[in-house]
């Protein structure tokens, strides 16, 4: 059985079809895909987002106002997709 390595990746430099979302208390950046956009489950944060920051983001990225576990859980359920 092989092991899936997660699709959140760790760069200073965004590659092509990913963004940087930044998450939590202490703004932790991570790099994802954009297929997670299309995704229900990531599009009720981006509502919390919205809600909370409306569409000015002063880090420049994309603002999620969770807990960087629920953030990991969602992206890691958005990976057995």
């Amino acid at each position: 059985m092989a092991i899936r390595s997660p699709r959140i990746i760790s760069s200073k430099k965004v590659p092509k079809g990913y963004f940087a979302v930044y998450v939590g208390e202490n703004q932790k950046r991570f790099v994802i895909p954009v297929s997670f956009l299309s995704q229900p489950l990531f599009q009720d944060l981006l509502g919390k987002s919205e809600e909370e920051f409306g569409y000015s983001h002063p880090t420049g990225g994309l603002t999620i106002p969770c807990d960087e576990d629920i953030f990991l859980d969602v992206t890691s359920r958005l990976n057995q997709l």
